[in-house]
């Protein structure tokens, strides 16, 4: 079997002293200690980088095969270790940087595959990563830097900003924009036709929809997300929002920036989201309707009306205060036992009566 942990680079090794330096922090152990790849603390091995960040783990440090294991400041050893120690003042936070350098080393691709299609009057810009099977239509503009692995399908007149990457089987309909520094994942569909038809003697017509879908920077978007153009105008998705996977965005909808939005949440046509809101996964949201800044919105929880004040935590179907919700959920539970003493309730009141007439 592969030992566990994922190689860095099959050709790139890292000495602790190296890492040390990067993270600004101090060895304790063997500064000549290398290491190849990356891996949890309980299932490192020889060669491996790991980190101690959560107490519930410590037991691992003194059985642990990684090489090299990245610890608080403050970490007190019972037992001896034998790994080198980098201590720092966050573990968490160094191990996250490293995973990033680790991300930009593995995603480092660079050139032209062929069979590729790119229209010549196509703009691209410098060091693309344009993978096999990628279309790119007429008038597309991509900036520096930018990654569109295989399989993806970008429209006539798209604009892509620098550095944003596309993986594989994204699409993008034509003259919708994507800022910089944006990750679209495997399966996105943005400007997809909105669901517009008009009702005409008992069927239905269809309502052309010929806005588009803007995208600003900083945005990432998870895979088989679907982001629809606007009937007129734009589909807005401020800078720094993050989407889960398997999301739907209707039409001319506008989310505020720095929101986060979990899986399979579905939002209805015209609504504005504001910013910095969090809404949990299985959300469902009517349309033209307003969801004031920094809302909280529990999993499962259908909001069926506007959120005018900001800052509140909803919950429930339809949504209302989280301490009131549950405060009535707690009721709700005990429907039966208040049903049972109702009865005998009314019961002994009868009788009483009875015995009064």
């Amino acid at each position: 079997m592969p030992s566990p942990g994922r190689n860095i680079n099959s050709q790139m090794e890292f000495t602790a002293k190296q890492i040390a330096d990067l993270l600004q922090g101090t060895i304790e152990g063997n500064p000549g200690t290398t290491v190849n790849k990356l891996a949890k603390i309980e299932e490192g091995t020889e060669g491996s980088l790991s980190f101690l960040a959560n107490p519930k783990y410590t037991e691992f440090i003194y059985t642990s095969g990684a090489s090299l294991i990245i610890v608080s400041n403050d970490f007190v050893a019972e037992k001896p270790v034998a790994a080198t120690l980098i201590r720092v003042a966050d573990p968490y936070a160094c191990f996250a940087k490293l995973l990033e350098m680790y991300n930009q080393v593995v995603k480092d691709k660079k050139g032209i595959e062929t069979p590729s299609f790119i229209a010549d009057t196509a703009k691209i810009g410098t060091e693309p990563y344009i993978g096999a099977f990628a279309y790119i239509g007429k008038n597309a503009k991509l900036g520096n830097n930018v990654k569109v692995y295989p399989n993806c399908y970008i429209g006539d007149n798209v604009v892509i900003g620098d550095n944003t990457t596309l993986f594989a089987g994204a699409k993008i309909y034509s003259d919708c924009v994507i800022g910089a520094s944006c990750t679209l994942h495997a399966g996105v569909i943005i400007g997809a036709d909105g669901f517009g038809f008009a009702p005409a003697s008992g069927t239905y017509n269809k309502v052309a929809q010929i806005g588009n879908v803007i995208i600003e920077d900083h945005v990432e978007i998870g895979a088989g997300t679907t982001i629809d153009r606007a009937t007129l105008g734009s589909t807005i998705i401020r800078k720094g929002v993050k989407l889960d996977n398997l999301i739907q965005i209707a039409h001319n909808v506008e989310i505020g920036s720095n929101t986060v939005i979990a899986a399979q949440t579905g939002i209805a046509g015209s609504t504005k989201i504001g910013k910095d809101c969090m809404i949990g996964g299985q959300v469902g949201i009517v349309g033209h309707i307003t969801i004031a800044d920094n809302t909280k919105i529990a999993a499962q929880s259908g909001i069926g009306s506007a959120v005018t004040e900001p800052g509140q935590i909803i919950q429930g179907s339809p949504a209302f205060g989280i301490s009131d919700y549950r405060r009535s959920y707690v009721v709700f539970r005990k429907l039966p036992d208040l049903e049972k003493k109702i009865s005998e309730l009314e019961k002994a009141l009868a009788e009483i009566r009875q015995t009064i007439s």
